[in-house]
């Protein structure tokens, strides 16, 4: 297990004293990627830089992306932090259930903009949602407390916590960039039969696609398998 394996990636984020307040606090615990989507202050300024403190090096050092699918491409579970109960059929945990995720995969924990949070179309690139247990009747947590909470957590399970061996080593997990490429080609072939139907169901399809996949923990042969299957369709027409 390593602390290398663990990412955490604001989304949006809409105000720099967060975004400095979730480095410092990610040092705090001895990680050290950040990844931001798109967010909407210049990054980094110098308000980022000054509330970081002394974790200057974790805004240096992190990662910028335009949307949310170019931050997953190396990342094998996603878990996406919410207040809201979804009505999706994926996978919700508490903070107790992180002791049974194998943290020798790379893991990204995702967080939404402090104005919205995170949109049913995000939560469908993870493999779970997580809630921070706070007072039912005042969920509200501010972005960088809840980064803190989740990264003092996962850090004490990374320290104390050996992962028993359950799968082969032999079987790899597939990527998100290698389900990105399966679910592309699977989404080409489905738009060259006019699958989308009506068009202004598109959207929320597509995300319903995308939860199946992503929850599925394919291995790297099976996603293959799968993209030759897509592809062979296509050649079929």
């Amino acid at each position: 297990m390593s602390k290398n394996n663990i990412s955490f990636i604001l989304h949006r984020p809409q105000l720099s004293e967060n975004i400095g307040a979730c480095a410092r606090a990610i040092k705090n615990f001895d990680f050290n990627k950040l990844i931001l989507i798109n967010p909407k202050p210049i990054f980094p300024n110098d308000k980022i830089l000054a509330t970081s403190v002394g974790a200057k090096d974790i805004i240096n050092q992190s990662k910028k992306y335009d949307n949310l699918e170019k931050a997953l491409g190396k990342i094998d579970i996603v878990v996406a932090t919410s207040a809201r109960f979804r009505n999706k059929n994926i996978k919700h945990i508490n903070l107790d259930d992180l002791k049974k995720i194998n943290f020798s995969k790379k893991i990204a924990f995702l967080f939404g903009s402090e104005a919205s949070g995170l949109s049913n179309y995000e939560i469908s690139y993870a493999n779970y949602t997580l809630q921070i247990p706070t007072n039912p009747n005042f969920k509200s947590l501010n972005l960088s407390h809840s980064l803190i909470i989740i990264a003092q957590y996962v850090s004490s399970l990374i320290k104390h916590k050996k992962i028993p061996f359950i799968k082969s080593k032999k079987v790899k997990l597939a990527s998100k960039k290698d389900i990105q490429l399966m679910l592309g080609l699977c989404i080409k072939n489905l738009d060259q039969i006019n699958f989308f139907r009506p068009k202004e169901k598109r959207p929320i399809m597509l995300e319903n696609l995308r939860n199946i996949f992503y929850k599925m923990e394919l291995s790297a042969k099976e996603t293959r398998i799968l993209s030759s299957v897509f592809a062979s369709l296509g050649k079929k027409r």
